[in-house]
Formats: structure tokens, C-alpha cells, sequence
């Protein structure tokens, strides 16, 4: 399909739910966002004998003591928060508003990268080098499809059922593939969104490519050091209908420059952003902010700023809200697209917290410092940067 011709189908978002080291309520969620309150801990569960600050989810989640042995993980315990929340938000429980279509006509599409490797981790610290497993585990619950195979089953679902893993861009190309299921026809509505949660893996993986820092992260600061990370669950229910907030245009590249550098040119990223914005049909300078992918890491801040400096002759407001939640992987595209949607539905933006000291190395960015614009912003972009050169932007559009 044309981009013209996309551009005449609706995808309308529906409000958010969501969980996150800032909480559970949107309405809280958006304060610590305008406010640029950050949300980490310090905590050394996963890196023994190293704290560091990490975005770790401290609302109480579900009971798991009924749930069948294979769905037991911390990243569907988040999901099933993010589907009350998500309920709550339409006014209902989500299968009262699901109960207008046909469950063969709504799909799942989930974005993760760590599914339930948490309670691999500690069925094999249960089980020591020569004993068994033990007899609850099951591999089932770290297969990348198994958030979405729970979220399905959750909803009595049997629409297209499926889990994209591509690292920090994971979750945004749930939503892009969410919006294709809808213009193909496939489906009538579909929730999406993603999940992710702490475990030693991830953390100490990003620790031995001395990409963590053990302070909280400064984004384009001229003293970044590296990341924070953190854990989130983000749905969306995501439908054919004209009004509300639309998920306007997404744009996908991969470079496939390295396996875990970012191309330094910034040309993947640039061929994302310009994708997301020729595909909704909206010029740069239309676009009234930008949430930056914003690692904190020396090579991504400067690759991003490059690539915004080429796209904007003016840079829009632009803010990384990593250093508030930490960076949730495989949930970050959803969940700062969910940042997104409170910014357009608040007419407020997300600070970008840092030591104040901008990289004078870096292409000169407009960060958010007063959450105040002034005019309440209609096109929002959000960036995902992703391990391999694996690229996506969306672009939000508040219609009235």
C-alpha cells in the first residue's frame, strides 16, 4: 500500500496502560514526566557486589500461585497490569471492549527481548550445575512469543498472535506491525505494545560491554557515562477509527552497521525518522516534539543528534526519558510512544533531566527544560534505536 493511500486508513491508540518505575496511573505517570522526576533505585540484584540505578517496577503485581506453570514470569505479571490499566482507561474491562468484534478479528502483537528469562535464571540457580530443574519450571516461559501467547490466552483471543524480538526497537515494531495488521485488512483491532523485565542477563550483559553507568544517566551530556536500565509493560488497543490519537506514519530501516555499535553517520536513523514522517505526510518542521531514543552512551547520543541535525534546519523540542524510567529494552518503543500519547493528550512535554551540561561535540538540540510549549503540541515523533542497526520511528498526531 502506498503511503498516500495508508495515510486514508485510521490507526487510532487508545489511552495507554502501562507500568513502569514511575508507576501505574497515567495521570502519575504523566506528572513525574512534565516535573522530570526520575524513577530509580539503587539495587545490586542483579549485579552482586555493584549497585547501580536501575528503573525497577515497585507496584505490587499479580498473584501467580493459580496460574498455569507456564505463564509464571515477572514480564506477564506486568503485562497483566498493563491490561487492567489498559481496561481501566477504556472504561471498562478490556474484554467488555473487545466483545464488539470478533476474537478472530483482534490480534496480539508483543514486543520483548527477555520474556522470562528472569525465572530461567533462577531455576538454574535452584538447580546448581548437576541437579534437575525443578519440577515448575518450564522452558515455555522464556520463548519470545510466550507475552503474547499469554496475552491472547488472558483475552480468549484468536486473531493473529505473534512476538517481535529486536531489541530496544522491539515494542515500536509491535505497534508498526499492529498498524499493518488493521490497512491489510487482517484484523479490526489489535492490542500491542510490549514487555521486558530486570534480570541478570541483560544487566550484566550491557555491563560487559561497559555500556551501564553507575550513576543516574545524563543523555547528551558532555559527562555521559551510559545507561540505566529498567522494566515496563505498555498495551495499547489499536483500531480502524478516525479521532483520538493516531499512530500517523512509522518509518523501519536497519543498517546492519554492527552488532551492537550504532552506525555513526546516522543515516539508519535518519531513514527511520524521515520514513515515519513521509508515510503520515507531515513536513520536519511540523513536528512539535521529539522523544529521542537517548541512551546516555557516547556513540548512540552522538549518532542521534547527527541524524536530527540532518532531518530539522530547526531542531523541535526534543527530550530522552531513559534518564526518568531507565532503558526498558524490549518495552521502551511502546512505552515512550505512551509518553507520547500524554504529551499530545496533556498539551504538556517530558523534561529532559541532565547535569545541564550539553555536549558542545554534538549537533545543538532544543531540550525540553519548561514542559510548557507555545502551542499545544499536534505531532509527536519517538525514536528506537536498536543492537544491529534495527530502526523505528513513530509519529503521533493528535486529531480532532
Amino acid at each position: 500500500m502506498s503511503d498516500a493511500a495508508s495515510r486514508c486508513v485510521p490507526c487510532r491508540l487508545s489511552p495507554p496502560g502501562m507500568v513502569c518505575s514511575l508507576g501505574d496511573d497515567n495521570e502519575r505517570i504523566a506528572e513525574a514526566l512534565f516535573n522530570g522526576r526520575r524513577g530509580l533505585t539503587v539495587s545490586d540484584a542483579f549485579t552482586p557486589g555493584r549497585p547501580l540505578p536501575v528503573g525497577q517496577v515497585a507496584t505490587p503485581l499479580a498473584d501467580t500461585s493459580a496460574w498455569p506453570a507456564e505463564h509464571v514470569s515477572r514480564n506477564n505479571q506486568l503485562l497483566t497490569l498493563a491490561l487492567e490499566r489498559l481496561g481501566e482507561q477504556l472504561d471498562a474491562s478490556l474484554e467488555a471492549a473487545l466483545t464488539r468484534y470478533s476474537p478472530r478479528r483482534v490480534g496480539v502483537v508483543i514486543g520483548t527481548s527477555t520474556s522470562g528469562i528472569g525465572e530461567t535464571e533462577a531455576a538454574l540457580a535452584t538447580a546448581g550445575r548437576s541437579a534437575p530443574l525443578p519440577d515448575n519450571f518450564r522452558y515455555a516461559r522464556q520463548e519470545l512469543g510466550a507475552p503474547a501467547r499469554f496475552v491472547a490466552e488472558q483475552l480468549g483471543l484468536t486473531g493473529p498472535m505473534y512476538a517481535l524480538s529486536t531489541a530496544c526497537s522491539s515494542s515500536a515494531r509491535a505497534l508498526a506491525s499492529a498498524r499493518r495488521l488493521l490497512l491489510s485488512g487482517e484484523c479490526d483491532a489489535v492490542i500491542a505494545g510490549g514487555a521486558d523485565s530486570l534480570c541478570r542477563l541483560t544487566v550484566n550483559g550491557f555491563a560487559s560491554l561497559e555500556a551501564v553507568s553507575e550513576r543516574p544517566c545524563l543523555p547528551f551530556s558532555a559527562h555521559r557515562d551510559g545507561i540505566n536500565l529498567g522494566e515496563a509493560a505498555a498495551l495499547f488497543m489499536v483500531t480502524a477509527e478516525r479521532g483520538g490519537i493516531q499512530l500517523a506514519g512509522v518509518g523501519e530501516s536497519a543498517d546492519a552497521y554492527h552488532i551492537s555499535a550504532p552506525r555513526p553517520d546516522g543515516s539508519g536513523a535518519l531513514a527511520a525518522m524521515r520514513g515515519a514522517l513521509e508515510q503520515a505526510g507531515i513536513a520536519p518542521q511540523q513536528v512539535d516534539y521529539l522523544n529521542l531514543h537517548g541512551t546516555g552512551t557516547l556513540h548512540n547520543d552522538r549518532m542521534e543528534a547527527l541524524a536530527v541535525g540532518a532531518l530539522f534546519a530547526d531542531s523541535p523540542p526534543v527530550s530522552s526519558t531513559k534518564a526518568l524510567t531507565g532503558h526498558t529494552l524490549g518495552a521502551a518503543g511502546a512505552l515512550e510512544a505512551a509518553f507520547c500519547w500524554l504529551a499530545l493528550a496533556h498539551g504538556r512535554l517530558p523534561r529532559h533531566v541532565y547535569d545541564g551540561a550539553y555536549d558542545p561535540e554534538l549537533a545543538p538540540l532544543t531540550l525540553v527544560d519548561d514542559p510548557m510549549p507555545a502551542r499545544p503540541p499536534r505531532h509527536a515523533l519517538s525514536n528506537s534505536f536498536a543492537f544491529g542497526g534495527n530502526n523505528a520511528s513513530l509519529l503521533l498526531s493528535r486529531e480532532d
